[in-house]
């Protein structure tokens, strides 16, 4: 429990292993995940290092396993996660066999994917020739049509179909071109050619396989008929350019239909020959998707070890690696087991030498967590991790958090809609870890589910003490109010309000909560929670901030800083304890003093009107007509402006003996600090006398004078900028409090507009149309429910109360100026891999 309040105590090791034993006993320390080494080679470039190979060809191997996996992943393949436990480091050894066992995959499945591509390639040409001696079939057809001869005469001339008194013999070129191109590609024939060619094209109706990239791609088959061979170059010219595939096509109708068969025929038996290709390459990869989690693990967990023996150094013998490594002192004994298992395994006779070091190297902040409180302690690292051995807030924020959102969102609906969401994770935790669902929103979601669950229920717990669930009352203990109105008055008019100084009131409070019959209360119902919620913010506000700054007494003890306590923590305490505690100290003095006293109304009794709330005073102007030592000049007659006797001449004494532990808190340290010094300077002084009496004596020479320690202006400006900041802090800090009020408000009048503008008339229709429309209104209100009031609504009170806890909260004692224990772990390393590849 002592890293839950406080993080652990670390030292700084010096490990000595034998070389052939230093591979295991790394293993065995990432299986544990208790040792952050530090890097001893800092000057060393990455590719100078001595396992700088082994570290290669790991980075081959995982490159052939990506390939491998993409391959898997393109053809659908399930990879089996790993059963059971992770598979162990393998040995050294083993690495030959791995990067055979890969390399002949890989060489396999590179041979049989180009043997496929080819096979792809050259069905694709067979059935682009397929459609194309169709196709030109048709088109020879139309070219025969006596009625295209205007056509024919338009585009060739007369003279041009006639030579000698025959019929002029056109040449022509087949092909396919991908159908988006077909426009360009025309016009820059007609361009090029200057209109003295002839283009029929028609669509392939079926989409084709491109075979490098074995994407869907629409062709349309084309025909051009031209006149010399002039022509015919600039037309293949033109069809190279816009990547048209070219085919022979006999000008012979029977030779057509031979070819036609031909590559039917061949088609058939490349459908053939494609199938075994892709049942053996499916067999290939179902074989290696059995196995694959299982390489990545293995590949990743032997680069890790190679890279962390990289930061070791190697000693003059070169048969002994030296690491130095911080770990936690209360697992010291666990480390040494750890290395004693890796020698073992290694088969070494030499034990490893694991010796303290004496550093003064600030150490790496190490809280230990579970699954509950990980989630609590990554809200605080994300304000700055917590300085070595400093008071840890999160055990703490596991309550106020939740409880402080709570007060902002209070609502026993709402509060059960996210309970409910937080308890389905917890309670599915497990199956959904498994899913390994790719979605970073649901991913900080599921992180902090127990921080949902507690919100959850901590708001229901509001929500009972507000009496509000979905802006509506419940009526558990009875209402302590009695209805003198009428119902005539109760129907015609919509603004009423609740006199507590009426007879209405039964001079006894409801059980728990706000009593119910405040929700009826239009008038004046805002005006009674506002100065409740607001009162009850600024007493949670105080309490808060006065705990952190006890935590700071906590920091001062265990770092032995003796004057910090007098010059620092009292003061604090004081300034806040006799101005904002006092306030608090008046708001009860006030809840408990006056009240109705309805069996005494119109008495003249000074006494009893005294202490009625009609002379209740301002709590506001009471604090600051203290701060400005002056009285409240516009008190009723006949009532007293104080609350009790002496009251005033109090206020005084506070207010001054606040004030007077500013310049304590400005000038404490420093001052002590320089009394200090000048003690050091004296005893330095009679040093350097006596040394000089023994030089002139034959004795040893004086030694020089020894600097100051401490920069004295450095220290003043600190202290100046702390004061002044704690000083304006405690007013403006308290006065953020009150966002815990402004939040409330608006949650509870948004649920109560989303009531009365939507299923309030949903509730009121009537007639079988009535339930059609609650059913519409319901889902509409429902909708507004979740998505505002829960979700946006939560979001808003979760970074309000996050600025609460680091901004009010946590700037009394913790500094966050560390830096984070992170050691040699397999656990981390394969989830950060595992997130990366998604």
């Amino acid at each position: 429990m002592g890293s839950l309040f406080r993080s652990e105590e670390m030292t700084l090791c010096q490990l000595f292993l034998q070389s052939e034993a230093a591979y295991a006993c790394v293993s065995e320390l990432g299986e544990l995940g208790l040792v952050q080494f530090r890097d001893l080679n800092p000057d060393v470039n990455a590719f100078q290092r001595k396992f700088v190979n082994e570290v290669r060809r790991c980075d081959e191997m995982e490159r052939k396993l990506r390939y491998l996996e993409k391959e898997i992943r393109r053809d659908g393949i399930p990879m089996l996660e790993i059963p059971g436990e992770v598979p162990e480091a393998p040995q050294p050894r083993e690495m030959i066999d791995l990067e055979a066992t890969f390399e002949k995959l890989e060489n396999e499945l590179r041979e049989v994917n180009q043997n496929a591509e080819a096979l792809k390639r050259n069905y694709l040409e067979l059935t682009e020739l397929k459609h194309i001696l169709r196709k030109t079939q048709v088109f020879f057809d139309e070219m025969a049509d006596p009625s295209r001869e205007e056509e024919q005469v338009t585009l060739l001339g007369e003279e041009g179909l006639m030579a000698g008194g025959q019929a002029l013999k056109l040449g022509f070129v087949a092909g396919v071109i991908l159908r988006e191109r077909i426009p360009a590609f025309e016009r820059m024939l007609w361009r090029a050619c200057r209109g003295n060619v002839f283009l029929r094209q028609a669509e392939i109706d079926t989409p084709l396989e491109d075979p490098s990239s074995s994407d869907q791609v629409y062709k349309s088959v084309f025909i051009i008929f031209f006149q010399g061979d002039q022509l015919k170059t600039r037309v293949k010219k033109i069809c190279e350019g816009f990547r048209a595939t070219l085919y022979p096509c006999p000008e012979a109708p029977a030779d057509r239909r031979e070819m036609a068969m031909g590559v039917m025929t061949r088609i058939e038996d490349l459908n053939t020959v494609l199938g075994q290709t892709q049942d053996h390459r499916h067999r290939v990869l179902v074989a290696a998707a059995k196995n694959i989690k299982n390489w990545f693990v293995k590949v990743r967990k032997i680069k890790a070890i190679y890279h962390t023996l990289n930061l070791f150094n190697l000693d003059v013998t070169q048969k002994c690696l030296i690491a130095e490594c911080w770990v936690p002192a209360l697992d010291m004994e666990t480390i040494q087991l750890a290395l004693r298992r890796g020698t073992e395994r290694s088969g070494s006779s030499v034990p490893p030498i694991l010796n303290r070091m004496e550093t003064l190297e600030d150490p790496p902040t190490y809280n230990r967590t579970n699954k509950f409180t990980s989630a609590f302690q990554n809200l605080i690292y994300a304000y700055g991790v917590a300085t070595y051995r400093e008071v840890n807030p999160a055990p703490y924020t596991i309550i106020t958090f939740p409880f402080l959102f709570a007060v902002m969102f209070g609502d026993l609906g709402h509060g059960a809609l996210m309970a409910a969401f937080g308890f389905w994770m917890c309670y599915k935790e497990k199956p959904l870890q498994a899913k390994k669902i790719d979605s970073e929103i649901w991913n900080i979601f599921f992180g902090g589910r127990y921080i949902v669950l507690l919100m959850g229920l901590f708001s229901m717990y509001t929500g009972l003490i507000y009496n509000d669930i979905f802006s509506k009352s419940l009526n558990i203990f009875g209402s302590s109010w009695q209805n003198n109105y009428n119902e005539s008055t109760l129907r015609e008019n919509k603004a009423l309000q609740l006199n507590p100084d009426s007879e209405d009131y039964l001079q006894y409070p409801y059980a728990f909560g706000i009593d119910p019959v405040w929700q009826l209360a239009e008038a004046n119902k805002i005006i009674f929670m506002n100065a409740y919620k607001m009162k009850i913010s600024i007493i949670i506000g105080v309490f808060h901030m006065l705990f952190g700054v006890c935590m700071s007494l906590w920091n001062h003890i265990y770092f032995k800083r003796r004057i910090s306590i007098y010059v620092e923590f009292i003061p604090q305490i004081m300034f806040l304890t006799l101005l904002f505690f006092y306030m608090v100290l008046l708001m009860f003095i006030k809840w408990t003093t006056y009240g109705p006293t309805p069996p005494y109304f119109g008495s003249q009794d000074p006494e009893i009107v005294k202490t009625s709330g009609f002379c209740a005073p301002s709590i506001l102007i009471t604090f600051i007509n203290m701060m400005l030592f002056k009285t409240d000049a516009n008190t009723r007659p006949q009532c007293d402006p104080t609350m009790f006797a002496g009251q005033i001449g109090l206020q005084k004494f506070f207010v001054i003996l606040a004030l007077m532990c500013v310049p304590v808190m400005l000038f404490g340290k420093p001052y002590y600090l320089m009394k200090e010094q000048k003690k050091r300077d004296s005893q330095a002084h009679q040093s350097m006398e006596a040394a000089a009496e023994n030089g002139a004596a034959g004795g040893a020479p004086a030694p020089a004078p020894r600097g100051h320690d401490d920069d004295i202006t450095e220290v003043f400006i600190h202290q100046a900028i702390h004061t002044i900041e704690y000083v304006l802090g405690s007013v403006s800090h308290t006065a953020s409090y009150l966002r815990l009020w402004a939040l409330s408000l608006a949650h509870a009048q948004l649920a109560e507009v989303a009531w009365n503008m939507l299923l309030r008339k949903g509730l009121k229709s009537a007639g079988y149309q009535g339930g059609i429309y609650l059913y519409v209104v319901f889902a509409g209100w429902a909708a507004i429910s979740v998505s505002i009031l829960v979700l946006m609504e939560g979001l808003s009170a979760f970074l309000h109360t996050l600025r609460l806890h680091w901004v009010e909260f946590q700037s009394k004692f913790y500094s966050g100026e560390g830096y984070l224990f992170q050691p040699f772990s397999f656990e981390v390393i394969l989830d950060s891999a595992g997130q990366t590849e998604e």
